[in-house]
């Protein structure tokens, strides 16, 4: 898929922002119309004036299996180096991708149930994620995100992400993602129905593999007599609950950089990360951070290598594992601040 080959917004779209843009009238389910086509459309709930609200901010390109959007990198999404944050960044593979459920339609509860996902009560959950960054987008820096999402397997959800500098089409970051279905009572995985894929069928993209490769090594459960840095005690709070009552995967990914040793941090740009989900965690959960150095050298010494390269463990304190993750570290640029950090 390549940049010169996406589309660009249509005529009636454009005729549509215009006329979103023009009124200054607040949209309700109770009294609120919109011009379309000549005709007045009544607006019969929030979710099509919110719908209405996100075409101004993003598109569907692709014969509408690819959503784009435009975001700029604001002041509290960055670090002293005046970059992107990790974390920030992954904000943005969230949203995206709801926003493409909510402009599609797919969209009608919580994080991206469909219909038929609703009537049965489930939601969905990562289970793998994969993310590369090339180069990470400074402030005020226009980006151009595109996400699409196709079939993995028999019961997983696949969804690719690009980041480009929208001046010159540079590639920023890519990332791939794995969902299942987990039900919101039970806490247990659910199968697709032929109904559930049939409802998302049309939306899938054609694709064989992800936008990226994964690394073909397996992560192996960490030795916990092996950990080279560990931190305990971790619990997720209020805040860190999404809507589902499921702990957000920015504070997995927080929980599992407790155990970094800050010097790395001092001097390293987070470039790789792969985590595979194996259980989660509710707001009783008591957790322990382990990470090991698997590339050559020590924890006390990062000067001398131009890649770091970190296992990682969260587990429970009685034991149970949570997460498994690698990551890879690149040695910072000398032009930039010294004591940025990841977060």
């Amino acid at each position: 898929m390549k940049h010169d080959e996406m589309g660009i917004v249509s005529a009636p779209e454009r005729r549509l922002v215009k006329q979103l843009r023009a009124s200054n009238t607040r949209f309700s389910a109770a009294d609120s119309t919109l011009a379309v086509s000549g005709k007045n459309q009544k607006l019969t709930d929030d979710w099509e004036s919110k719908k209405l609200d996100l075409v101004a901010g993003g598109r569907l390109l692709q014969d509408g299996l690819v959503y784009r959007q435009n975001i700029s990198v604001r002041s509290f999404e960055i670090g002293g180096d005046r970059k992107m944050s990790f974390g920030a960044l992954l904000n943005h593979l969230q949203d995206t991708a709801l926003n493409q459920g909510i402009i599609t339609g797919l969209l009608v509860d919580g994080f991206g149930s469909t219909r038929e996902m609703s009537r049965n009560n489930l939601i969905w959950v990562v289970s793998t994620l994969h993310v590369v960054v090339v180069r990470y987008p400074t402030w005020t820096e226009v980006v151009e995100v595109d996400t699409w999402m196709y079939a993995s397997g028999k019961n997983g959800l696949g969804r690719d992400w690009i980041f480009r500098d929208s001046k010159t089409g540079e590639t920023l970051a890519n990332a791939t993602s794995v969902y299942v279905m987990m039900n919101r009572e039970t806490r247990k995985l659910s199968k697709f129905s032929k109904e559930m894929r049939d409802e998302l069928e049309p939306y899938f993209m054609d694709c064989e593999c992800p936008i990226i490769n994964k690394d073909g090594r397996k992560i192996l459960k960490l030795d916990v007599t092996a950990a080279d840095q560990r931190c305990t005690g971790l619990s997720p709070g209020w805040k860190d609950m999404d809507i589902n009552q499921h702990v957000s995967n920015v504070k997995y990914i927080d929980w599992i950089l407790e155990s970094v040793p800050h010097s790395l941090m001092e001097r390293y740009d987070l470039n790789v990360m792969t985590l595979e989900y194996k259980k989660e965690c509710d707001m009783d959960s008591v957790l322990q951070s382990l990470s090991k150095r698997v590339s050559e050298g020590n924890t006390d010494s990062f000067s001398a290598s131009e890649v770091v390269e970190f296992d990682h463990l969260l587990r429970l304190e009685n034991g149970r594992e949570i997460l498994r993750g690698r990551t890879v570290w690149k040695l910072r640029d000398t032009n930039n601040c010294v004591n940025s950090y990841v977060y």
